[in-house]
């Protein structure tokens, strides 16, 4: 097996990149640090040279196919193919072509070029007519541009993806400014303070939710008579017994875990092409923090009871208030569970929390006047409401999954004897 050729790092924001020309062939001789290809990006072009002096034994991928950064382009079997007058590979050129830069037709420009010794292998290229890579020439003929009217900045004059962009005849794709910081006035009764690492990983990480998911939310809304009056009947015997305090998210937890059996899209996450289902519920609660918002996770909250599902969020909160939140308390999460009501919110869409398919969101509780439907018809009461909000990743969520999932979390926190007995 010989030494594995890669594509070298392309720069940042730079993933990928088109294999414009092959210089060598297979069976041919390389020396160490001779150039084996050229590759073209949207900015500049690079050459891939060997490490070893050797001979080529395979060549991945064909001119004009697009490779990614690190994958295999070639591999080259160390020490072999080597001729008796390898050790002065350079010298052959150099000595056949020396009468490159009289002899050649090409403009006056390209004697300079040649003059120097690597360069000089390229005097086929006939000046002004060098070959087109794959991906530029695709962009001159879509656009019906004059290669020739052009100035390349590439190896020898070569043109580039960049060069033909910023010819100004090419649609603007390459003009889509990022808006560059324009320097601003500094106002005394103002304050820069530096993100800090916690809010620039969250703005990064909602960005990305935005920008990969194809992110739609439903709406429903829930009558918590019965969570309420069940709370408070029980709330002092549930604390004496369990030292803990029954709050109102137990119930959303394992309202949602009900759910979600039904459901399993909700619970799943997208990989690639494919759709992981997880049979398993690892519930992320939100918690709000002066330095940001951070989810920490409860592992197989199916398994808990109401009181270790209190307990756990209590100690998550107090975590999170002393900065003592690890990374192993907020990974692995399977769902989301936000409550925007706990600072007053009536409504929200929240935002995924990548790789999560799913986020609940909770509202504040508001007193509403409602129709309900009774022996003697329709009547208006006064209830305590509350506004669901379910994000939902629709590319492997349809609308149906998702607004059956928000009514079967309803249907379980209107009727909570049902989370009792598995209904």
């Amino acid at each position: 097996m010989g030494i594995e050729i890669k594509v070298p790092t392309l720069g940042e924001s730079v993933t990928e990149a088109t294999v414009s020309r092959w210089l060598k062939a297979v069976g041919d001789h390389i020396g160490k640090d001779e150039n084996l290809a050229e590759l073209e990006t949207d900015k500049v072009t690079l050459d891939v040279s060997s490490p070893v002096s050797g001979k080529v034994i395979s060549l991945a991928v064909a001119e004009g196919e697009t490779v990614l950064a690190n994958a295999i382009l070639a591999e080259i079997e160390e020490g072999a193919g080597q001729a008796p007058s390898a050790p002065t590979p350079a010298a052959t050129p150099s000595a056949s072509d020396a009468p490159a830069p009289v002899a050649s037709p090409a403009p006056v420009a390209t004697p300079s070029v040649v003059a120097s010794p690597p360069p000089a292998p390229r005097s086929s290229d006939a000046g002004s007519a060098a070959p087109l890579s794959p991906a530029v020439r695709r962009i001159v003929d879509e656009n019906n541009l004059d290669p020739a009217s052009i100035t390349g900045t590439g190896k020898d004059g070569r043109l580039t993806k960049g060069d033909v962009l910023a010819a100004g005849t090419v649609p603007k794709v390459a003009p889509t400014p990022t808006a560059p910081l324009a320097p601003r006035s500094e106002d005394p009764r103002e304050e820069r303070v530096p993100m800090s690492r916690l809010r620039q990983v969250i703005a990064r990480r909602l960005k990305e939710a935005q920008n990969t998911a194809a992110m739609l939310t439903t709406f429903n809304e829930v009558d918590m008579s019965a969570v309420m009056a069940l709370r408070g009947e029980y709330k002092d015997s549930f604390e004496k017994r369990h030292g803990v305090k029954l709050g109102f998210m137990s119930f959303f937890v394992h309202a949602v875990i009900e759910a979600l059996k039904d459901y399993p899209a909700v619970n799943a996450e997208i990989h690639g092409n494919d759709i992981i289902y997880k049979n398993y519920y690892n519930i992320g609660v939100a918690v709000g923090t002066p330095q940001g918002l951070v989810v920490p996770v409860l592992r197989d909250a199916d398994s808990m009871s109401f009181a270790e599902t209190e307990a756990s969020i209590n100690s998550f909160g107090e975590k999170a208030r002393q900065g003592k939140l690890s990374m192993a308390d907020m990974s692995d999460g399977t769902f989301t569970i936000s409550n925007g009501g706990i600072y007053g919110s009536m409504l929200s869409t929240p935002i995924l929390n990548p790789p999560q398919s799913g986020i609940l969101g909770m509202h504040n509780i508001q007193k509403r006047a409602v129709v309900v439907s009774g022996k003697d018809g329709d009547q208006i009461v006064i209830k305590p409401m509350m506004y669901l909000a379910l994000s939902y990743d629709h590319r492997i969520i349809d609308g149906r999954e998702a607004v059956s999932f928000l009514v079967r979390v309803k249907q379980s926190l209107e009727d909570p004897r049902r989370l009792l007995i598995g209904l």
